[in-house]
């Protein structure tokens, strides 16, 4: 599938509909990522601000990453879902869960992330790129003709 996507929580109280396609999806495998996927990792595709539209009220809490940048995960407070993530230091961008978005999105992760703090017993596919912590941000785009790359995620 391609953008528009469309997604909600598992009460429906909150929906999401975005835009644009995402920069990059990865799959997290970080202490902290853990913890809010039940012990696996969490699976995220990372958009663009402006391109998620969200309805409906969100809790949200957060922590220090291990980058020294906030990380505020935003959920809805009547059944908890997951919706998105965002960084400090990336204010511009919105990392939604993939469990956010409707079924048949058909995105997977591109990249896997912090495999040194993934369990004995975690999958990690050898066939994706892999980073052992967190990939290198990314200059931000200057404007041209020429491609960009999308900066690095949570």
């Amino acid at each position: 599938m391609t953008a528009p996507y469309s997604g909600r929580c598992a009460c429906g109280a909150v929906t999401l509909a975005i835009s644009a396609e995402p920069m990059t999806t990865r799959q997290c495998w970080c202490r902290q990522c853990q913890k809010i996927a039940a012990g696996g990792p969490t699976h995220n595709a990372i958009f663009a601000a402006e391109a998620v539209a969200i309805e409906g009220t969100l809790a949200s809490g957060g922590w220090q990453a291990a980058s020294g940048n906030t990380l505020t995960f935003h959920f809805c407070p009547a059944c908890g879902t997951q919706i998105y993530g965002q960084s400090s230091a990336r204010p511009h961008l919105k990392t939604v869960r993939f469990g956010a978005l409707d079924a048949g999105h058909g995105l997977e992760p591109e990249v896997v992330i912090w495999t040194d703090d993934a369990p004995a017993w975690a999958q990690i596919d050898p066939a994706r790129e892999s980073w052992p912590q967190q990939p290198p941000a990314q200059p931000p785009a200057q404007p041209s003709a020429a491609p960009s790359t999308p900066p690095s995620g949570t």
